[in-house]
């Protein structure tokens, strides 16, 4: 160090500090001024970046609410369509019974008349027959009695004397 001092030569010194300050005039003019450009412009895209990232989160976060919500309301309505099947089921079944109760009913009540009126027809058959079947009876009894004139006298005797005059 002694030797820079015992080595002083003021023209060069002052030659340094114009090249020095000219140096630093040119960097400041040429350098710097894009330098602190550029580090502002990336300190702006950083700020930039994190405020998009901010509002991708604040935007997901939303989303997800809206996915839960739409979720629980397709699960309400999957819920109400199931109870409104179910509903529907057992209506269609409750008519089901019903109609089938009132088609027995009608079927039973047709069998009785279809039973009544095979009866009535089958009672005026067996009256038919048998007031034939006596008819016929009667008429080989009648035959029978009158041909002999004795048991015909004796008949109109049996009723003539059963027969009382008041």
């Amino acid at each position: 160090m002694e030797k820079l001092i015992n080595q002083f030569e003021f023209g060069l010194f002052f030659w340094q500090i114009l090249i020095f300050v000219g140096l630093i005039l040119l960097l400041k003019k040429f350098a710097w001024k894009p330098i602190l450009d550029a580090v502002n412009d990336r300190e702006e895209g950083i700020k930039n970046a994190l405020l998009s990232a901010e509002n991708a989160r604040q935007e997901m976060q939303n989303l997800q609410a809206d996915n839960q919500r739409i979720l629980q309301e397709a699960r309400l309505e999957r819920d109400n369509m199931l109870k409104d099947a179910r509903e529907m089921k057992e209506k269609m079944v409750a008519d089901a019974k019903a109609e089938a109760q009132l088609q027995g009913q009608k079927m039973i009540e047709q069998a009785k008349v279809a039973i009544n009126s095979e009866k009535n027809a089958a009672m005026a058959e067996l009256k038919l027959q048998v007031s034939t079947l006596s008819l016929n009876i009667a008429e080989k009894l009648l035959k029978d009695e009158l041909s002999n004139k004795d048991a015909q006298t004796k008949l109109v005797e049996k009723m003539l004397g059963d027969v009382t005059i008041n």
